[in-house]
């Protein structure tokens, strides 16, 4: 039911980023200095918002860019309209554009589109991850050693102690891993749908980021959870849209092994 109204919107959206990439300049938000944001944010997040309430108008939608639609519904749509706006305003092409559904508090279908790849990933619970229409599936597992590993990481001048800790994870990864990558956006999580990346890590994310990526990832056969390991709680979503989520993603046989570096520093 969903899918297809995902993948579609997501080929909309791809059209409109495709028109403005190269073309764009970001400028920052006025709520903090990394925050970066360009007219195509604005324009796809317009149009998604937009599709959404003409196809499901009782349902709430959370958007980065434009904000909550409370219906108080059971079903909640997550858009992203660029997410990786700093490559996409420097002219690098790792960048995506993500929907996602959650019903109550349960990813139910999402879907993720790389414009300059010419990819668009989709899903919904129990229907398997279809790229570009075809059924893809994370094949048998290979060790952290012969895996890489991306991990994306903002600074925190507010708290250096947090990213001096991540530096230290991001250590003890790389010394396990075969290699640390990142573009620290929605590509690293396609390359984990993929199967090209073992894993993708972050400890500063919004619900937009993670209800897509969540339900491909797991409908792909890997696995989602918050950075040490437990479960997301998406319960308050609505209420505070920018509240801060962790996430581990994970081929299933990577996903211990990693979350036993992490919970490391569980207490810091």
């Amino acid at each position: 039911m969903y899918q297809d109204f995902i993948r579609d919107s997501l080929e909309d959206a791809s059209k409109v980023a495709l028109t403005y990439f190269g073309k764009t300049e970001g400028w920052t938000k006025p709520s903090g200095n990394i925050h970066v944001l360009t007219k195509a944010d604005l324009e796809i997040g317009k149009l998604l918002t937009q599709t959404i309430i003409e196809s499901f108008p009782e349902h709430n939608i959370i958007d980065e860019e434009l904000g909550v639609v409370d219906n108080n519904s059971d079903y909640t749509w997550t858009v992203d309209p660029i997410d990786g706006t700093s490559n996409f305003a420097v002219k690098l092409p790792f960048y995506g554009v993500m929907i996602g559904l959650l019903k109550k508090n349960t990813p139910l279908a999402g879907g993720l589109a790389l414009p300059s790849f010419g990819e668009v990933y989709s899903t919904e619970k129990g229907e398997g991850v279809l790229l570009n229409g075809k059924r893809i599936r994370l094949k048998d597992d290979i060790g952290l050693s012969s895996s890489l590993v991306s991990y994306g990481i903002d600074g925190d001048d507010k708290n250096p102690s947090k990213t001096s800790l991540e530096a230290e994870v991001i250590g003890l990864l790389a010394l396990r891993a075969r290699n640390i990558r990142t573009t620290n956006s929605a590509y690293d999580v396609a390359q984990v749908i993929n199967g090209k990346f073992g894993a993708f890590l972050n400890m500063t994310s919004k619900v937009w980021d993670n209800v897509a990526a969540q339900v491909l990832v797991e409908e792909s056969g890997g696995i989602y959870t918050d950075y040490f390991g437990d479960e997301l709680n998406y319960s308050s979503s609505l209420k505070e849209m920018d509240k801060n989520y962790t996430f581990c993603a994970a081929r299933p046989g990577l996903h211990k092994d990693i979350t036993s570096i992490t919970t490391k520093f569980k207490t810091k």
